[in-house]
């Protein structure tokens, strides 16, 4: 099976990326924005790529024969000056639009140039890592405006995809998918008050998922999945 990971420069994509290494079965290509470390692997192809950059993505295909999974694991909730916001006051243009690009957008362009590789595998795998706190239906606590907003979005994106497919792709599966609380820099600053054994090592997590993915079938396209298997509500 050929596999595409979207953002394997992070903790939960590294470990994915780690595992498909061992599978003798899995021919694996990488992308991280930034230059990806060398990885010891002969099924392993590293390349350089933003995802959320139009250009970036059309180049990364054209360089592509064939797919059968794709995996978006990249993913953006603070940089060194703004964190999600606790209150609307907090609410920063530039701060929310960069979330949407990097949480959102890059699911919508790598299906758009995926879309004529995918279309030809006997079982195509499209898979998104959203974020729990992307349910309307979940969201008891408020806050983190942008980054619920962006993840919304994608869980909006990674549907309505789900129901072009069933049309002209009806052997593929598309999920949107929820990692748990990984111990990554992404979620180091909010993991004060996770309990221990619900913060999960990136090779926990990513085994989990992966096991999801490969297990996928069309009737499950268009779910919200967590880890451990459960449908989460939109």
């Amino acid at each position: 099976m050929k596999t595409l990971v979207i953002g394997a420069s992070g903790g939960i994509g590294a470990a994915m990326v780690r595992q498909l290494a061992s599978d003798p079965n899995a021919d694996v290509i990488a992308t991280g924005r930034r230059a990806l470390p060398a990885i010891d692997a002969p099924n392993i192809r590293c390349e350089q790529v933003d995802a959320g950059d139009e250009t970036s993505v059309a180049k990364l295909f054209e360089s592509i024969d064939a797919l059968d999974r794709v995996i978006l694991a990249s993913g953006f909730l603070h940089n060194s000056e703004r964190g999600p916001e606790k209150t609307i006051r907090q609410i920063d243009a530039a701060f929310f639009m960069q979330n949407m690009i990097n949480n959102t957008l890059p699911a919508l362009l790598v299906a758009k140039h995926s879309f004529r590789l995918l279309r030809k595998s006997p079982a195509p795998v499209f898979a998104a890592l959203s974020a729990r706190v992307g349910s309307i239906g979940d969201n008891g606590i408020g806050g983190w405006y942008s980054y619920r907003a962006s993840k919304a979005a994608l869980n909006m994106a990674l549907k309505t995809l789900s129901v072009e497919w069933q049309r002209v792709i009806p052997t593929g599966t598309v999920l949107a998918l929820h990692p748990g609380t990984v111990d990554t820099a992404l979620s180091e600053p909010f993991q004060r008050g996770v309990a221990p054994e619900k913060l999960f090592e990136p090779a926990f997590s990513a085994a989990k998922l992966l096991a999801i993915i490969v297990a996928a079938t069309p009737e499950q396209s268009g779910q919200f999945i967590a880890w451990d298997g459960q449908r989460i509500p939109w």
